[in-house]
């Protein structure tokens, strides 16, 4: 009985570690093949049309509501100081900074992260990554490198687009429901972005953005690439894919709050 919970222990601790220095094997080879994405260029191409435009229904609706959201909430506590005209200056700072690149990089995890992984994994199963092999095709050139480029380049897109959502959201909340001059309001918005400040917002979400794309991307391959004698369940990849991703994407999230913030 004490073997068995003492084994029981061992891969609870072992299984993350030999998953986490897969995955970063697979970064590396990842990178060190990013000169043959001249070959995948259309594969590439496709990728981004799966990861951004079949996403877009699904942000648009989550960003136009956040921001609708984030306008209502905020303009409610500003009312009682009568600082309501303040709301764009705020919005953008949330959703530049935070809410966007998360939000965005949450929803590709759960729709395009997971398809990723049953794709590459289908594959792994029927044995078609054996044949590349045995073809002398590298998987990570012929199948990983475009599906990362391409999620990793349409998760900074998607979120500078759910911005621009969840601002025009903001605004309409903020004009009927709060009595907020949209002329004001996207003054406002227009001042705050053109403030080095501001810019520096965009920076930052833009680099949480791609961090998050590249994270997300390389993970739901590594779960895809897995030998078949390891999968007990086909959901185990994907519910794994999720949770790892929510929680190194709040690490990333403080990480970067520490480092890019300006300290007063």
């Amino acid at each position: 009985m004490l073997n068995k919970i003492l084994i029981y222990f061992l891969k609870f601790i072992v299984d993350p570690v030999r998953g986490a220095g897969e995955t970063l094997i697979l970064l590396g080879r990842t990178i060190w093949a990013l000169p043959y994405i001249w070959f995948k260029i259309n594969e590439t191409i496709r990728q981004m049309y799966v990861s951004g435009y079949k996403s877009l229904f699904v942000v648009s609706i989550v960003a136009a509501f956040t921001g609708m959201i984030l306008s209502l909430q905020t303009g409610l506590a500003l009312k009682d100081y009568g600082q309501q005209d303040r709301i764009g200056q705020l919005l953008v700072v949330a959703l530049t900074r935070e809410m966007s690149p998360f939000m965005t990089a949450l929803i590709l995890a759960a729709a395009v992260g997971s398809a990723i992984a049953a794709e590459v994994g289908t594959m792994s199963v029927s044995e078609e990554i054996d044949a590349l092999e045995v073809m002398s095709i590298d998987p990570v050139k012929y199948l990983v490198l475009p599906r990362i480029i391409g999620f990793t380049i349409m998760v900074p897109v998607l979120s500078v687009y759910a911005t621009l959502l969840g601002i025009i959201g903001g605004g309409l909340v903020a004009s009927t429901q709060l009595n907020v001059d949209p002329d004001v309001y996207y003054t406002m918005v227009l001042a705050s972005l053109k403030t080095k400040t501001g810019l520096k917002d965009i920076w930052v979400g833009m680099f949480k953005s791609v961090v998050f794309g590249f994270t997300i991307s390389t993970i739901a391959c590594r779960q895809g690439l897995k030998p078949p004698a390891e999968r007990l369940v086909w959901v185990s990849p994907f519910v794994r894919l999720l949770l790892f991703r929510f929680f190194l994407s709040s690490r990333l999230d403080i990480l970067s709050r520490r480092y890019f913030t300006d300290k007063t």
